[in-house]
């Protein structure tokens, strides 16, 4: 059973998301929350995965997501927002989000985005302009580097990059590639570690940036 926590602000977001996830047999809503409400909810109740609104009029989502990645063991948190080009999503990356929906996401594919997600997977919302990604790329790496840090990364390792930056979860690449879930880690480390980043949604736009990924159709998960 995948734990979830909705935190926005508006009442009718978190109803709606509630009756959409509640409806999946292996999702539980376990809370949903306005921001202020957020860090406390997470102490109390562990949930696995965080939908996050990332603009609040109470507490600011990027303050809650950087409160949330300092605990031990955080919850995966994914970024919830209207607009599609909203500046602040390229921060929220940044810090460690494992990535970002619009909030007018089909319902029928929003179970999947909560499995993906919950699985280690990534999520970057194909309706989010080029500019947000650009956003964050701009004050990271941009195109030459990118080609230049995938250069590092074995075959191996960069068929682990692209199956990674797909949104596949470790267990999912290992019965891909026809590999141990262990061994699937390591490569996953050495990645991280050659790419110089953080997250896995950090590789995946470092990957789409060098050109390995085909620009994704509506409803992608990557």
């Amino acid at each position: 059973m995948i734990r979830v926590l909705v935190v926005d602000d508006e009442a009718l977001i978190r109803t709606g998301f509630t009756h959409i996830l509640d409806a999946a047999d292996d999702i539980e809503v376990v809370a949903a929350v306005p921001g202020g409400q957020a860090v406390p909810t997470v102490q109390q109740l562990r949930p696995d995965l965080v939908l996050l609104d990332i603009r609040m009029p109470d507490v600011d989502g990027l303050t809650i997501l950087a409160e949330l990645r300092r605990m031990p063991d955080p919850p995966v948190v994914a970024m919830l927002t209207t607009f599609d080009t909203d500046e602040y999503v390229a921060t929220a990356l940044r810090s460690g989000a494992a990535g970002f929906l619009l909030k007018d996401t089909d319902p029928e594919q929003l179970p999947h985005l909560v499995r993906t997600l919950a699985q280690g997977g990534t999520v970057l919302s194909s309706k989010v302009t080029r500019t947000v990604v650009d956003a964050y790329l701009d004050r990271g790496v941009r195109e030459p580097r990118a080609v230049r840090l995938v250069a590092r990364l074995s075959e191996r390792e960069r068929a682990v990059l692209v199956l990674m930056a797909e949104g596949l979860a470790n267990t999912d690449i290992g019965d891909r590639m026809h590999l141990s879930t262990g061994t699937v880690k390591g490569h996953v480390s050495a990645v991280l570690n050659k790419l110089q980043v953080s997250s896995r949604v950090q590789a995946a736009l470092i990957a789409e940036r060098a050109g390995l990924l085909s620009p994704p159709q509506d409803g992608d998960t990557r």
